[in-house]
């Protein structure tokens, strides 16, 4: 690993794919669950089940154009060229490389996702793709790290595949929520449609949390090998830690909504309550935007276990 002007626009490629796939996951389940509400073009609920069309719209866009952005990057690192130079390298690295093989499983996963939004909302159609391009993008991301190190039929894959989709459910549902979603929903005539709204994502955040701190040990544990020196003398390891940290002050966030604001504004419905749910929950976001930075440096630094030797 070089920390050079191509580790860096690798890394801020993978950030931007795993954010862009995270808000288009939490977006669409946002928008299922407001569908009902935003029947009418003057229901309460329309703004927001709007947003989150819009929402997951661009976030498909921009994970398309990061995909081919990250690949750019990739193949002039493996070439050890310059950016401008890795064009001719472009078919080389699909057609007779690894990497090319997972990339274009992940890309075309990412087609299959905006295909699904491009073809409305509703319909059997576009909920089968919707499922299948987040299983091939979650495969294909999973399959670019170092999980493919066992090979391309192996448990580890399988799990990271499972932590990086449950991972985009939890903080999907955070980002779409906090930046783009909930504020639609401030007016005193959607105060139903809020709390019905925080009800789901705060029970389906916890679902796709237990999956996530599963997952998550699993992938410690094949990272570090169980060892407390590892994690301390290698760069991984210290970014491991800062993760963790972030990750602890998401969890801190949300079950500061969960337990104690949530409860309270069913209880009042007030506008307070309301306003304080919204912003503790763009708080969490906030940190759920650093945990996937973190988490692309990760991906692209040795794990702490070989760097420790």
């Amino acid at each position: 690993m070089r920390l050079d002007g191509l580790w860096l626009g690798q890394v801020a490629m993978a950030a931007l794919m795993n954010v862009a796939f995270a808000f288009v996951v939490g977006s669409a389940l946002l928008g299922a669950w407001l569908a009902s509400d935003a029947r009418a073009a003057v229901a309460p609920g329309r703004a927001a089940w709007l947003r989150a069309q819009r929402s997951m719209l661009t976030a498909a866009i921009v994970l398309l154009l990061a995909d081919l952005g990250w690949l750019l990057y990739q193949s002039a690192a493996m070439g050890g060229v310059r950016l401008p130079a890795a064009f001719a390298l472009l078919p080389v690295v699909l057609l007779q490389t690894y990497v090319g093989y997972a990339w274009s499983v992940a890309f075309g996963g990412a087609l299959l996702l905006l295909l699904s939004v491009l073809l409305g909302p509703g319909g059997g159609a576009r909920h089968a793709l919707f499922g299948v391009g987040a299983l091939a993008v979650a495969a294909g991301k999973a399959a670019l790290g170092h999980a493919a190190d066992d090979g391309l039929v192996s448990v580890t894959l399988a799990v990271h595949a499972l932590h990086v989709l449950s991972t985009s459910v939890w903080g999907g549902l955070v980002l779409a929520a906090g930046f783009a979603v909930l504020p639609a929903l401030g007016e005193s005539v959607a105060r139903g449609v809020l709390i019905r709204t925080s009800l789901k994502l705060s029970h389906a955040s916890l679902v796709a949390l237990a999956f996530v701190l599963v997952s998550g040990a699993f992938n410690l544990e094949r990272g570090t090998g169980g060892s407390l020196e590892a994690i301390q003398s290698t760069l991984w390891g210290h970014v491991l830690l800062l993760k963790l940290a972030l990750v602890a002050l998401a969890l801190g966030l949300g079950g500061l909504n969960r337990y104690l604001v949530l409860p309270r504004l069913r209880r009042t419905a007030s506008t307070m309550d309301a306003r304080t749910f919204v912003n503790v929950l763009h708080l969490e976001a906030l940190m759920m935007l650093a945990v996937f930075i973190t988490a692309a440096v990760l991906a692209h630094s040795v794990p702490a276990l070989a760097a420790a030797g």
